[in-house]
């Protein structure tokens, strides 16, 4: 069991590094695997977002729910979480459960990029280039101001973040890839 799940796990990454390529191939254009974010970085990514009880968090593409739960666990805050896949809305909705924020989350299954985003003052990504270039203007027209937008990896093209951690620790992947976790914060200003 553990060697198939190492072997997910690889699939999963090396879809990660050819999409992320520039150009996309078509054929991977509507393609975003799950690649599960690690704890710490979805903390370090909430504690960058300067999460609080009084947010919303919005995480687009939530996969197993953990980073929409672990706000609320962590923060007391609401979430949240639009995934297209119904096993992992599923799975992330059992998790809720299991952790006590059933009460303080929710998990859609929807297109992220159909998501109307205005209610939020956190949204969380760990998405692909095309996808994080597409959700831009709807970020930008949707937030209000003194929202924040933390991507795990990805930059935004054309949107300068407003600071960028990179995590000290390297992880090692299924096959000996290494890779060095980035987290990317962005805040929503006054429309002139």
């Amino acid at each position: 069991m553990q060697n198939l799940w190492s072997l997910r796990v690889l699939a999963a990454w090396s879809w990660v590094f050819i999409a992320a390529s520039d150009p996309t191939p078509e054929w991977l254009r509507d393609e975003i695997p799950f690649v599960p974010t690690p704890v710490e970085v979805a903390d370090r990514m909430l504690e960058l977002a300067g999460v609080t009880k009084d947010d919303v968090v919005y995480d687009l593409g939530s996969g197993d729910g953990r980073i929409v739960i672990r706000a609320a666990k962590k923060f007391g805050a609401r979430g949240v979480g639009f995934e297209i896949d119904s096993e992992l809305v599923k799975l992330a909705r059992k998790k809720a459960a299991e952790e006590g924020v059933s009460h303080l989350v929710e998990f859609r299954e929807q297109d992220a990029l159909t998501a109307d985003v205005t209610p939020a003052t956190v949204v969380t990504l760990y998405m692909l280039p095309w996808f994080n270039e597409k959700i831009r203007p709807i970020l930008q027209r949707q937030l209000r101001p003194g929202a924040r937008v933390v991507s795990h990896d990805f930059d935004i093209e054309r949107w300068p973040p407003t600071h960028v951690v990179e995590l000290e620790k390297v992880e090692v992947l299924p096959g000996g890839r290494k890779h060095r976790h980035r987290i990317l914060l962005w805040r929503i200003e006054e429309k002139p």
